[in-house]
């Protein structure tokens, strides 16, 4: 193995956010020379040893148990998503890598009749890498208007949330506090790491992402994993001007890794006002597009 791999890299990157007066520790030692808690103090607090949790960072040892992790876990003042990420880090640890490139994700007939259903609300389906496997016609406007709506249908060109987020110069300005999603983005992609380790797409992903953003590598480094399931985000849109909406996740029980990303807003407020004529001016655009009738969106069409 070369480096510390995944779990190594989690533990280090915890163990320099914690600080002695955090966990209880009185510094009375030298100068520290390093950020947050040395090893020692580490492997102290959970009562395992100092060799064998240095062997643990660095990737020699694979056989940690529940109860050394969930020690170490302890240790670490992990929440309960760091807990299960930690966890999932060292299952995949202990597994020999099985490198494959996966096949291109579909969506189910359910999933389909799903989407058709959110009629009037802004809505899109994610794969486990955050690609764009579908969206409806509201859900086009309101976050990527200025992209193919049919776009999702071929696996070659679908776009991905993550890589808009941070290349993509529209979806930067769209998003009020641009930042506070990037992070929201980022810790997602942390738990699907933990989740998928032999995934090459979602290792490109995040190879492509390192690469070309500064912003993407500074979040990455943080180790913080955070699971996109419900935020509330001020955006600033290039037709209807200022939106705030709920972006809210849920989870397809019969398609792991995908999910519906649906965006709601207060009944009676602004914002559903906005939605409303962004809704109308979405019919207008397919309308112009197709020389005719706005045509059913591809969410009714054959599967």
């Amino acid at each position: 193995m070369n480096g510390p791999g995944p779990l190594g890299d989690f533990l280090q990157a915890r163990r320099a956010r914690l600080r002695p007066e955090d966990v209880g520790l009185r510094d009375l030692g030298p100068r520290r020379r390093v950020a947050g808690l040395r090893r020692e103090e580490l492997a102290q607090l959970a009562g395992v040893s100092v060799s064998y949790y240095t062997r643990l960072e660095q990737g020699v040892s694979r056989g940690a148990s529940a109860e050394v992790l969930e020690a170490i876990a302890g240790a670490l003042l992990l929440d309960e998503h760091e807990r299960e990420h930690l966890e999932r880090l060292a299952e995949a640890s202990r597994r020999v890598s099985r490198a494959r490139r996966p096949r291109p994700e579909k969506l189910t007939d359910e999933t389909w009749d799903l989407l058709r259903a959110f009629d009037g609300v802004p809505a899109l389906v994610l794969g486990r890498r955050t690609d764009v496997l579908a969206w409806n016609p509201l859900g086009h406007a309101l976050l990527a208007g200025h992209m193919d709506p049919l776009s999702p249908e071929d696996p070659a060109r679908r776009p991905n949330m993550s890589r808009m987020l941070f290349l993509d110069p529209h979806c930067r300005e769209l998003y009020g506090d641009w930042r506070r999603k990037a992070r929201a983005v980022v810790g997602n992609l942390r738990i699907a790491v933990g989740r998928y380790p032999e995934d090459r797409l979602l290792t490109e992903l995040i190879g492509e992402l390192t690469m070309k953003s500064p912003e993407f590598v500074a979040l990455w480094g943080d180790h913080r994993v955070t699971p996109c399931d419900a935020a509330t985000y001020e955006l600033r849109h290039p037709v209807v001007g200022a939106v705030t909406v709920t972006q809210q996740t849920l989870v397809l029980a019969r398609s792991p890794g995908q999910s519906v990303v649906v965006c709601t807003t207060p009944a009676g407020s602004p914002s559903e006002a906005a939605l409303a004529l962004l809704r109308q001016a979405s019919v207008v655009e397919r309308a112009g597009r197709s020389g005719g009738p706005a045509r059913p969106d591809r969410s009714t069409a054959a599967r």
